[in-house]
């Protein structure tokens, strides 16, 4: 079977996302192509999406903002939760973060962030499997676009909120319908473009949110 990473490369281009020029990653061009690849080459049905594939408004807004205010991030270690392509943690390496991890679920997602990273020079380590169990040794925590469906949302916020005793936690999030707003406060606005075949509209407001500590037991 061909590696990962070769099938990474061989099914996606070298793109910039919108609004960030000097970072490139391995992005795919079209939804259903990839989708179809990515069946293909497992040669299953009811495997994880290809999430990795495509630069998220969530993770732009978080990179952007980190670039465009780097005092927010410089000498921090930081953690990207579901990091998909690997984005907001090459950009966090990239305005000064000590220490980079990028945290997914989806072993192809770990080998399209280590090419990502490694294509941009970011020293980002990358750890694969369930965290949201475990407490996290981190300054800071980004979370891109993670609400978009009502299990993982559950499954998910109260640890969100338990890290958040420990770490500042940023929730980036362009409108889906499961965000927890009552646990959040803004601090940032984006307009982030995007493509109708992705987002069903060519825009998306995406808004920066801090996570509130859940109370001391």
């Amino acid at each position: 079977m061909t590696a990962p990473q070769d099938f990474i490369r061989d099914a996606t281009t070298l793109t910039a996302p919108a609004l960030i020029p000097d970072i490139s990653l391995y992005l795919a061009t079209e939804i259903t192509p990839i989708w179809q690849a990515t069946e293909a080459y497992l040669a299953e049905s009811g495997i994880a999406p290809p999430y990795w594939a495509f630069a998220w408004p969530g993770s732009i807004a978080l990179a952007r903002h980190m670039l465009d205010h780097p005092d927010l991030v410089r000498g921090k270690r930081v953690i990207d939760f579901a990091a998909g392509s690997g984005l907001a943690a090459i950009a966090a390496h990239r305005a000064g973060a000590s220490a980079v991890t990028a945290i997914e679920i989806d072993p192809m997602a770990g080998a399209a962030i280590a090419l990502n990273a490694a294509l941009n020079k970011a020293p980002v380590t990358v750890r694969i499997g369930d965290v949201t169990r475990t407490q996290l040794d981190a300054d800071l925590i980004l979370c891109g676009d993670i609400c978009y469906e009502a299990p993982m949302t559950r499954h998910i916020w109260p640890w969100l909120r338990d890290c958040a005793r420990d770490a500042d936690v940023w929730v980036a999030d362009p409108g889906r319908a499961y965000v927890p707003t009552a646990d959040l406060t803004e601090f940032a606005r984006y307009i982030i473009p995007t493509t109708a075949e992705l987002e069903s509209r060519t825009s998306r407001e995406t808004i920066l949110y801090r996570v509130a500590p859940s109370p001391q037991a």
